[in-house]
This record gives C-alpha cells, sequence and structure tokens, in this order.
C-alpha cells in the first residue's frame, strides 16, 4: 500500500511567558494507506498533540510532515483547512454533534460548503448513517440519543466525505464497555474496508482492535509494534 503519511525527526513546543515547554521531541514514523494505528502512552505523553498535528489542526515546530508526499509545512492555513475538509474525518470522545439537530443534519453538517447538489448531499449523509447502523435514527435530534448512538453519528460525519483517514480521539473515553465495544467493532469493519484509521487511546481494551500499536512516552517513540492479528495485540499488551 502507498504511504500515506511520513513524519520525520517531528518536534513540537509550547512556548508561554517566555517558557518553553518541549511536548514531542524527534518522532519519527510511517503510515500506509489502509492500517489501522492506534497511538498509546500515558496522560502528558503527547499522543493528542501529535494526532491534532497529523489531522491539520496543529503545526510542529520542527521536523517533517509529509502527507500523500506533500510538505504540510508549505501550505497555507486556507489549505490546511481544505485538507481537513476533503481528507480527513474526526471522532471525539466529546461527539461534538449540535445540539437539538438531527442525526440526518449532524452528519451533512461537512457537506455544506462543498458546492454539491442537495440530492447528493442527502445521498452521502443517509449511506453513512446506515453505514453506522442507524437508520432507524436518521430523524432523531441530537439530545434524544444515547452516548453509543451520539458517537456513531460522529463516526457518520466523519465518514460522509470518503476521507482518506479518520482520526479517532479516545473515542470510547464517555461510553460503558459494551457500547465502546460495539464503536470499536464499527471502527475495526471500516479498516475491514480498506479505511485508514488512527486511533489516539490510553485504553488497552480500545488499542486492541488495532493492527499496529505505537506508543508514547514524555513526547519520544517507545516502541512501534506491527502485529499479525488484533488478538495478539491484546495478548501481548497483557503480557507487559
Amino acid at each position: 500500500m502507498p504511504t500515506l503519511i511520513k513524519i520525520t525527526n517531528l518536534t513540537k513546543d509550547y512556548v508561554n511567558d517566555e517558557v518553553v515547554t518541549n511536548v514531542l521531541t524527534g518522532v519519527s514514523f510511517e503510515i500506509n494507506a489502509g492500517e489501522f494505528v492506534a497511538i498509546m502512552g500515558p496522560s502528558g505523553s503527547g499522543k493528542s498533540t501529535l494526532m491534532h498535528i497529523l489531522g491539520f489542526l496543529d503545526r510542529l515546530t520542527d521536523g517533517l510532515y509529509q502527507f500523500e508526499g506533500k510538505d504540510v509545512s508549505e501550505f497555507t492555513d486556507d489549505q490546511l483547512a481544505s485538507l481537513r475538509n476533503k481528507k480527513v474525518g474526526f471522532v471525539f470522545q466529546s461527539y461534538n454533534l449540535l445540539a437539538k439537530t438531527t442525526v440526518l443534519d449532524n452528519v451533512r453538517l461537512p457537506l455544506i460548503y462543498s458546492g454539491r447538489p442537495q440530492k447528493e448531499i442527502n445521498e452521502l449523509a443517509q449511506n453513512a448513517v446506515l453505514a453506522v447502523g442507524l437508520v432507524h435514527r436518521t430523524n432523531h435530534l441530537s439530545n434524544q440519543l444515547s452516548g453509543g448512538e451520539s458517537q456513531r453519528v460522529a463516526i457518520a460525519r466523519a465518514l460522509v466525505n470518503d476521507p482518506k483517514v479518520i482520526f479517532a480521539d479516545e473515542p470510547t473515553g464517555n461510553l460503558d464497555s459494551r457500547s465502546g465495544s460495539q464503536i470499536m467493532e464499527i471502527l475495526e469493519n471500516l479498516n475491514n474496508e480498506g479505511r485508514t484509521i488512527i486511533l489516539v487511546t490510553h485504553e488497552l481494551d480500545t488499542a486492541s482492535h488495532a493492527r499496529r500499536i505505537i506508543r508514547l512516552r514524555d513526547g519520544q517513540i517507545v516502541s512501534d509494534e506491527q502485529v499479525a492479528n488484533r488478538r495478539s495485540a491484546k495478548e501481548g499488551e497483557l503480557r507487559k
């Protein structure tokens, strides 16, 4: 599979009142199209910062980030915004749904300024709702949904633009174990269909659904393991 993301010696610093805080140091890896990668680490390890950089929500301080072979540092803010809208989908712990708005309208949101005909927008949104098994909730308001259903809507919204990669930041963090397992099964199925998934989590059970686990500690990669299957990933983690 072609290389989708290539990171070389990435560094990220934050400056506050002339105090420099180093969050990521010398991070390097590649992710191919179609991979399911979990980025793990304790709180403060830099995993969410890394996801924000990979998802064009933040810029690196030093190093190189190439997306589809292009140097991301050369893109303007408008170009990054366009990439976020067309190339990536986001699933966050807090769902980020519009309150008192229907499931379908929430899923249609990324397409509002796409210039597509309304009929096509509706069809794409309906197909995304179907993909996460929520057709029976299409016209329900977001405040009428359970946590698991809300996260399914968030996944459908992430899918609607047919992105190159889906970023999921602690997608099961607000869910009970049963709902969390259902969400991870959906992401696993999407990966089996060829979608690239990058998951950020500190939860062992959640990471075990990936096919590769990158572990961060204190802003550096401490391990990067490709596993033969998801069962091996879970058993390997349990032995550590």
